[in-house]
């Protein structure tokens, strides 16, 4: 639907900087018109104090004048023509995206355990046997059971996490069910944990 006099933001050019507004951005488009240099400079800096009240938490950062002198720069495209009371010569650096992270679960079998189960696993693959060792299995078996529970993936049966525990570590790690408890598993602490992960969203 189109209605004769409405202007969609949709329709209209898209802001470089969109955290300072449309407002911010037409008064950057008059100052570079304006035809006196002095006149372009005493309008830029009433722009920038108002860029300021705009973003007023960048005042938090060191040189925060400098950043507002460049995002001024690049708004103008450039364009503004005036004598810089900062050096904008490296005000592109605010447009470089920043290069992707890498994810931290890469070469996990089964996510639902986690990396830091995964390092444990690893672990114990390479440990002598000893008390060390069978601490360190039993807390990485207890937590592999409260990671089952948690994320509802698989039975909560004692053989299915001393399965994976053996399959995860191609057999090096065999827990004797005949001769290991396993802690008992709160549900209600569970269900309080998924609930404070839904929050944090």
């Amino acid at each position: 639907m189109n209605i004769q006099g409405l202007d969609y933001n949709t329709k209209r050019e898209q802001l470089l900087l969109p955290e300072y507004g449309r407002e911010i951005q037409r008064m950057i488009d008059h100052a570079v018109s304006l035809p006196d240099k002095e006149e372009r400079l005493k309008c830029a800096k009433t722009i920038i104090k108002l860029m300021e009240t705009k973003v007023p938490q960048i005042r938090e950062n060191n040189g925060y004048e400098q950043t507002l002198w460049d995002h001024l720069y690049l708004m103008s495209h450039k364009q503004l023509d005036i004598d810089w009371p900062f050096d904008v010569s490296q005000a592109e650096k605010f447009l470089n995206k920043p290069e992707a992270l890498p994810l931290p679960q890469g070469g996990i079998r089964l996510r639902h355990y986690g990396k830091l189960v995964n390092e444990l696993l690893d672990r114990l693959k390479d440990m002598p046997d000893g008390d060390e060792r069978d601490e360190l299995m039993r807390l990485t078996a207890n937590q592999m059971k409260r990671d089952l529970a948690q994320w509802g993936h698989g039975s909560l049966e004692d053989e299915k996490v001393a399965d994976d525990m053996a399959r995860l570590t191609d057999g090096a790690v065999q827990l004797d069910l005949s001769r290991f408890t396993f802690e008992r598993v709160q549900q209600n602490d569970l269900q309080q944990k998924r609930a404070n992960g839904k929050k944090r969203k």
